[in-house]
C-alpha cells in the first residue's frame, strides 16, 4: 500500500484522460502546492454523498484514480487553476483525516488486465462503431436544439520523447459546457489546432463533421483498454454507472457493459430522448 492526498469530487476520473480543476479552498490549495513542489500525484474519487467543499460527511468510491499534474498556473490570492491527467486507477483501503487538512488515503494500486486479447481487440472495433453512431444521434439537429457538447480528453504521448516543460496535446469535442478556467490546448482531429474563436465562426455542419473526424481519429486506437477508459468518460450517463465502468474487473468487462450501454442509449436518442445529465461533476471545470 502507498499514502497519497484525497481529493473527493462529484466526478470520475479515468486513466489517459484530462481533468481540469479551479482550486480556491485553502486546504486543497496546500495539498496541491505540496504535490507540485514535490512532483507527486494525488488521488480523485467519487463523492458519493456529501459536498466538495467543506467538510466530507458523506462516503466516498472504493476505487478512484491517481491524477498527475501537468499544468498549473496561480492567481494573486493563491487560488490556482490546474490541469491533470488520469493516471493508474486504486483502491481505497483505508482513510487518515486527523495527520492533514485533507484526507489522506491508504491505497493500494491496481493492475489493468485486458482478459483474452482476441475478445478485447474485437470488442474495441464494436463497441468504437456503436460510439460513432451514438455521438452521431447526440448531435442537435440545429442550433435550436440545445447546445453542442464536447468532449475533453488527454492525448497521451511517450515523456521521454516530449520536450521539458511541453504540455501534453488535448483534445477539445464533446462535454458540456462549466464553469470557466483555463484551457487546455486544443487539437483538431482532422487538420491542427482550431482556436476557440475559430470553430465559433464554423457553420453546424461544420463544427459536426469536425467532431465525427475526431471521434473516428479517437476509435481507431489499437489500444483496447485505452478505448474502454475514454469512451467511459465520454459517454453521457449517471456518475454511478460511470464508476461501475471504472471499476470493471479487466477491459473485456468493461467494453461489454459499453456496447450495452451504448446500444441503449441509442435507442433512446432514436425515440427522441435525449439524456438528462445533473451531476455537477460533468462540468467541464471543477472547483475545489
Amino acid at each position: 500500500m502507498i499514502e497519497i492526498p484525497l481529493f473527493p469530487l462529484r466526478s470520475v476520473l479515468c486513466p489517459g484522460v484530462a481533468l481540469p480543476l479551479h482550486i480556491f479552498e485553502e486546504r486543497y490549495r496546500l495539498m496541491i502546492n505540496r504535490c507540485i513542489e514535490r512532483g507527486e500525484p494525488f488521488g480523485v474519487i467519487l463523492l458519493r454523498q456529501g459536498r466538495e467543499v467543506g467538510p466530507i460527511r458523506g462516503g466516498v468510491a472504493a476505487v478512484g484514480t491517481t491524477a498527475a499534474i501537468r499544468r498549473a498556473g496561480t492567481y494573486p490570492d493563491g487560488r490556482l487553476d490546474i490541469l491533470t491527467v488520469g493516471q493508474q486507477r486504486f483502491r481505497l483501503e483505508d482513510v487518515d483525516n486527523t495527520a492533514e487538512p485533507y484526507l489522506v488515503g491508504q491505497v493500494s494500486l491496481l493492475e489493468e488486465p485486458t482478459g483474452p486479447p482476441a475478445e478485447a481487440s474485437q470488442l474495441a472495433a464494436g463497441v468504437g462503431e456503436r460510439f460513432l453512431e451514438y455521438l452521431r444521434l447526440l448531435q442537435p439537429e440545429d442550433d435550436a436544439d440545445g447546445p453542442e457538447i464536447e468532449i475533453e480528453f488527454e492525448i497521451e504521448v511517450d515523456d521521454e520523447a516530449a520536450p521539458e516543460g511541453e504540455v501534453p496535446t488535448t483534445l477539445e469535442g464533446l462535454l458540456p459546457d462549466g464553469e470557466p478556467g483555463e484551457e487546455p490546448d486544443t487539437l483538431d482531429a482532422a487538420e491542427g489546432a482550431v482556436s476557440e474563436m475559430d470553430a465559433a465562426d464554423l457553420s453546424l455542419e461544420q463544427r459536426r463533421e469536425l467532431l465525427m473526424a475526431a471521434a473516428r481519429r479517437l476509435t481507431g486506437t489499437e489500444d483496447p483498454t485505452a478505448l474502454s477508459y475514454v469512451l467511459t468518460a465520454l459517454v453521457q450517463v449517471d456518475l454511478g454507472a460511470r464508476q461501475e465502468l471504472l471499476e470493471a474487473p479487466d477491459t473485456v468487462a468493461r467494453l461489454t457493459s459499453l456496447d450495452r450501454l451504448l446500444a441503449r442509449e441509442s435507442w433512446l436518442l432514436q425515440q427522441g430522448l435525449r439524456p438528462i445529465i445533473v451531476d455537477p461533476g460533468q462540468s467541464g471545470s471543477h472547483r475545489s
